[in-house]
Order: structure tokens, then C-alpha cells, then sequence
């Protein structure tokens, strides 16, 4: 009994997390009431001024009042088409309604006192009726797009298991209502080995049996705790476990998922061995947000993963936070802060007619013997050790230095796009250093344009929105990256002052291998169009892809099939090519 009503607690939470992302917001019940009402109010005025012979003076010219049941007439139509517009199916239906019975009464007026001065009203309600149909249909078919883009949002597509986007929104709920849970971050181990021998096929199909395994104990409650499992990417999984009694209980659950994976996977007649690494986090004690309790439970799956020991379960505890190989990186990125190792290089971004748009500026860093170090590597080590602004800021003046001298020297319009994190766009003097750089660099604002992530909207959207209309005052672009990666609602996209939207390359490499992920892509670029964004699709690295994409109306492209990442020097010549000085 406990265990269906915690079901259906968890039902709750997710149904209204996935409807603020995917369903229209409509107008409250009283804005419906007081439109009906002035609808009443003007279709009555209209009743009693259009029989009326009395004559008023109006500019000291008399004027009958029936030329008055014109003007109400249109007030009428008004709210009916208004009703539509805020008060979806509830406003669709009532103003049908009104309209049908109407149209009858002023025909049957027209017929029988052959008052043919009803006929203009007659034709105004029946042209209000094509209306509201044309914009109750047109919003349905919104609402599919929604519908869908709400099913992708949460569900992996491969596995059929929730995604990472339900499995946090989850977590966001639970500790909104300071409910006792375990997240847990499960690695399955040395799956790249799969991968390599027997292919990515075969891989796909041993996660499908995996997840399918585990999908068997959660749903089926053979744990005796109440559990969620997703799939976040790759090979790695999350597992939230509730209503458990104590850690050991815990402990139970875990190893009740571990020990699924003791009998062999077989697939397509070849027999594999599979294992995981599991961390785990419990709220409230080892964090309290969302971003902690993750963070902790991969820093506990990676901590196990590496000790590489017969035991496969690790409980986070704060001294995992800082490993020795973070700390080393975290050095490296302080002596190239110190030594002036910090660079950037420029990828092109085109047009769909491949004319050229601006350059992502992308940092890059040099140890002390000059060698290169991954992105992937030091940005991370960057973030934990709070020193992102700093390497940003670095990259930002570099950049913007170089592109200053080029739009100088070419007169090339063109756009520098600089990427902020959350944490240096909520610093008090960002605005202050994006000045900064536009003057040193000789740069006007619409040279510039800030990238920002979808987890901003989330993180703190007010004061975000305060910061990008500061920008967008001083002329500078905003554009959203990695879209669809993250926990936005699409409702914030109407209220940020950005104009670009840029597609995250995951959904583009599948587009030409899966129709869906080429239909998903179209819908997000078709509502990205309704809302007046132009798409940036990242990634880009076959012909094909490009193809798919100019069929269904991007607007740019960038990725290494039209363009790399350039030096400075390269960048240079790529301009002066594109953009012969006069």
C-alpha cells in the first residue's frame, strides 16, 4: 500500500515536470470569466445599439447610435479570438459555441424583419469562427511538437529507460519535499572493450539487456526499496533508491543490482561478463542539492572504479572531492594562469550557404614543457578548483584582442562567440569585464556574442535575465548552447533575450543513422523558428548530416566538416579570404 503510494507520489512529481516542459501555458480560469464576460457585455451593447434609433451628438455632428454596434461587434470578435489564444481547448470550445449560436439568431433576425443591416455582423462572426478554428488547429499541432520534445525529454531512446533529465527533475522534487533518498552513479566496467572488439552494435545490445535487467528490480520491487534507474549516458546509469530503513538497507539494494550482471550476457550467441562500479550519495546527509549529490556520488563511482578492487560499492565521503590526479591538473592550471600558457583557437561557424558567420572562441592550455592539454582535462580541474573566471577571462581578452584587429583591418562582419559558465555570469562585474574586453579589443557589441548554457535557466533565471538585457544594452549577442542537454523549460526561451539557439552535437551525429533523432532535430528547429531564434547545429561532420539539415531549414552550421578549429593566424587568412579588403 506504502509502496503505490509513493508510485504515484513519483508519478506526480515527473507528470508535472514533463508538462512544464512540453505543454502550452494557459490562462488562468478568471482571465477565461472576464473575457466571456466583456464578450457578453459587447454582444449585448451591440443587441440594443443596432435596433436603436436615437441619435447622439459626437464632435457636433449628430451620429446614430447604430453605427456604434460596428465598433462592439469587433470588441466582441476580439475576446472570442483572444479566448482561443490564452484559454486553449476551454476557449476553443466556449467561443464555438457562442459563435454557432449566434450566427443562427442574427440570420433568423435578417429573414424574418429583413434587417439587412445584420448582414456584416452575420459575415464578421462566421470569419471569427474560420479564425479561431485556423488558431485552435495550428496550436494542436504546436502541442504535438511539445508532446514529442516532452517524450525525448525524458525517456532514452535506446534503452527505453527514463533519462538523465528525469532521473535529476526526480531528484529536484524529492528534495524539494525533504524526502530521505540514495542516488547512486553506476559505471558499467571496461564496456569500451565491447565496444572495440564486437562493435557499437553489439555494445548497444548488451545496454539494452542491462538496462532491461535492471528495469526487472525496480519495477518489479524485488529490492524492497522503492527504486528509479536511468540511463544518463554511454554506459553509465543512475539509480535513486528510497524508503529504505537504514545505509545497510542501502547496501542491499546496490548489491542486488550488482549481483544482475553476475550471469552472463548473451548476445547473438557470444557470451560476455559484465561488472559495474557503484557510488552512492544520500541526501540529506552527504549534500543537499541536486548538483552536490551528484557530484558526490561520481566522485564515490570513479574513487572505486580506480582502486579497481574486488568490491565494486562505495559510500561518498568528502575526502574522495580532491583526488591526486585533480590536484595535479588543478597546478598545471594555475602555473599556465601564472606563465601565460592559456590560448584559444577559433572554430568557423557558416552559413547553410557556407558564407562565413564568426568563430567560437575554444581555450587551450600548454603544460611546462609546451605540450597540449585536453580540454577535457584541464577545463573540469578549472571548474572544481574556482578558477573558470579566471581561464575564461584570459581567453576572452586574447580572442577578442585578435578579432578587434581583424574586423580593422577587413571590415568583416563577423561574431566572436565567447562561452560563459554559470558561475562567471553570476559574477557582480562580468557586465564590467565584457566591457573591459570590448574596448581593449577595440570591438563594438555586436562583434560579440555570449554563449550560455540551458542550465542558467534554472540555476538562478531572474538574476540571469538581468545580466543578458545588460549585454544585449550594450549590443551583444546571447545565444544558448547545447540545447536540449539540460533541464530547461521551453517556456523560458520566451523571456530570455537571446536570438540563437545552438543544437547540441549528440542529436546531430544520429540524424542521418535514425529518423527520429532527424525528426526531433526539425521540431526543435521549427518551434525555434516560431519563437524568432535562428539554429546553430554543432558538430556537423558528414555531407549527409549537412544535407538533412539544409532540408529542414538550419540556419548555420558549425562542426570540423566545414571547419576545425583554426589558429589565429589560420582564422586571419579564413577572413581575408571570405572578406576581400576593398
Amino acid at each position: 500500500m506504502n509502496r503505490n503510494r509513493e508510485n504515484n507520489v513519483k508519478k506526480t512529481i515527473m507528470e508535472q515536470t514533463l508538462d512544464r516542459l512540453g505543454k502550452r501555458e494557459e490562462a488562468p480560469v478568471i482571465v477565461f470569466l472576464l473575457l466571456l464576460l466583456l464578450y457578453v457585455i459587447s454582444a449585448l451593447t451591440v443587441s440594443l445599439t443596432a435596433g436603436s434609433q436615437r441619435v447622439v451628438v459626437f464632435g457636433g455632428n449628430p451620429v446614430s447610435i447604430y453605427t456604434f454596434a460596428g465598433v462592439f461587434a469587433s470588441v466582441s470578435n476580439l475576446c472570442i479570438v483572444l479566448m482561443v489564444v490564452f484559454c486553449g481547448t476551454r476557449g476553443f470550445i466556449a467561443s464555438v459555441a457562442v459563435l454557432l449560436v449566434q450566427c443562427p439568431m442574427i440570420l433568423a433576425g435578417i429573414i424574418a424583419r429583413g434587417n439587412l443591416t445584420s448582414m456584416p455582423g452575420l459575415f464578421g462572426n462566421l470569419l471569427t469562427l474560420i479564425v479561431v478554428c485556423f488558431i485552435h488547429v495550428n496550436n494542436r499541432k504546436l502541442d504535438d511538437s511539445r508532446q514529442k520534445l516532452r517524450e525525448q525529454a525524458s525517456t532514452d531512446v535506446l534503452t527505453g529507460l527514463p533519462n538523465g533529465f528525469a532521473s535529476t527533475e526526480l531528484i529536484n522534487g524529492l528534495i524539494r519535499e525533504n524526502i530521505p533518498f540514495a542516488a547512486v552513479t553506476i559505471d558499467i566496467n571496461n564496456f569500451k572493450s565491447i565496444n572495440d572488439l564486437m562493435g557499437f552494435d553489439m555494445g548497444n545490445k548488451a545496454l539494452v539487456e542491462i538496462a532491461s535487467r535492471w528495469r526487472s528490480i525496480a519495477d518489479g520491487g524485488l529490492s524492497g526499496t522503492n527504486d528509479f534507474i536511468t540511463r544518463i549516458n554511454g554506459d553509465e546509469f543512475s539509480l535513486i533508491v528510497r524508503d529504505y530503513s537504514s545505509e545497510e538497507e542501502v547496501v542491499k539494494t546496490i548489491r542486488l543490482y550488482e549481483q544482475a550482471l553476475e550471469e552472463k550476457l548473451c548476445i547473438e550467441r557470444y557470451e560476455f561478463v559484465a561488472n559495474a562500479s557503484f557510488g552512492y550519495a544520500l541526501f540529506p546527509e552527504d549534500g543537499q542539492t541536486k548538483d552536490a549529490l551528484i557530484t558526490n556520488s561520481v566522485a564515490a563511482m570513479r574513487e572505486i572504479k580506480r582502486i579497481n578492487s574486488s568490491e565494486h560499492i562505495l559510500h561518498f565521503s568528502f575526502n574522495l572531492l580532491k583526488t591526486h590526479e585533480q590536484l595535479i591538473m588543478e597546478n598545471k592550471v594555475r602555473d599556465a594562469l601564472d606563465h601565460d600558457r592559456i590560448g584559444f583557437r577559433l572554430q568557423p561557424q557558416f552559413d547553410i550557404s557556407h558564407r562565413l558567420r564568426g568563430f567560437e572562441a575554444l581555450a587551450r592550455m600548454k603544460d611546462e614543457n609546451g605540450d597540449s592539454i585536453s580540454p577535457v582535462e584541464f577545463i573540469p580541474a578549472a571548474e572544481k578548483a574556482g578558477l573558470i573566471d579566471s581561464l575564461d577571462l584570459t581567453v576572452y581578452r586574447k580572442a577578442s584582442a585578435f578579432f578587434g584587429e581583424i574586423i580593422k583591418r577587413t571590415g568583416a562582419d563577423i561574431v566572436l562567440c565567447i562561452n560563459a559558465s554559470v558561475k562567471h555570469l553570476m559574477k557582480s562585474d562580468f557586465i564590467d569585464e565584457i566591457r573591459e574586453i570590448l574596448t581593449a579589443g577595440g570591438m563594438s557589441g555586436e562583434h560579440l556574442e555570449v554563449e550560455i548554457t540551458e542550465s542558467i535557466m534554472i540555476e538562478s533565471a531572474e538574476k540571469a535575465i538581468d545580466c543578458l538585457k545588460k549585454l544585449t544594452d550594450m549590443g551583444v549577442r546571447i545565444a544558448i548552447d547545447d540545447f536540449g542537454t539540460g533541464y530547461s523549460s521551453l517556456s523560458y526561451l520566451n523571456i530570455f533575450p537571446s536570438e540563437i539557439l545552438k543544437i547540441d552535437k549528440s542529436f546531430i551525429d544520429k540524424i542521418n543513422e535514425e529518423e527520429s533523432e532527424a525528426k526531433y532535430v526539425e521540431a526543435i528547429i521549427s518551434l525555434a523558428h516560431v519563437l524568432d531564434y535562428r539554429v546553430i547545429a554543432e558538430g556537423v561532420e558528414e555531407q549527409e548530416q549537412l544535407d538533412i539539415l539544409r532540408r529542414i531549414g538550419c540556419d548555420y552550421i558549425q562542426g570540423f566538416f566545414w571547419g576545425r578549429p583554426l589558429s589565429a593566424e589560420d582564422a586571419g587568412a579564413l577572413v581575408t579570404e571570405s572578406f576581400p579588403s576593398s
